[in-house]
């Protein structure tokens, strides 16, 4: 019975697991505008942050990228200029803006 039960919890603990990868994966999206900093361009924060701006449906959105390894890694082809970009990552709101945690960026060319 006790061998029954631990199987049980442990299909339900792998089911959720499951469960909460596809979620990730259904929340990553892929965007393309234009790149800045959210400091130098934009003039929203106090330290240099990327942000892409976006025209989804006739309005502009901006997504602020949130301070990982691959947007500090590639901040300096955005900060003080502009450029396309095209970026991946999961989507959030914190503070009532759009935040874009990124796995890939890199800029467009033409």
């Amino acid at each position: 019975m006790k061998k029954q039960i631990l199987t049980a919890l442990g299909l339900i603990a792998l089911t959720m697991g499951w469960q909460s990868a596809s979620l990730a994966v259904d929340n990553e999206k892929t965007i393309m505008g234009e790149g800045q900093c959210a400091k130098c361009a934009l003039h929203e924060t106090k330290s240099c942050q990327n942000a892409i701006t976006v025209d989804e449906n006739g309005k502009k959105v901006t997504y602020y990228l949130t301070h990982n390894k691959v947007s500090q890694d590639f901040h300096e082809h955005i900060c003080k200029t502009t450029a396309k970009v095209k970026a991946t990552g999961t989507v959030s709101e914190a503070d009532g803006k759009l935040e874009l945690t990124p796995t890939k960026i890199e800029l467009v060319k033409g």
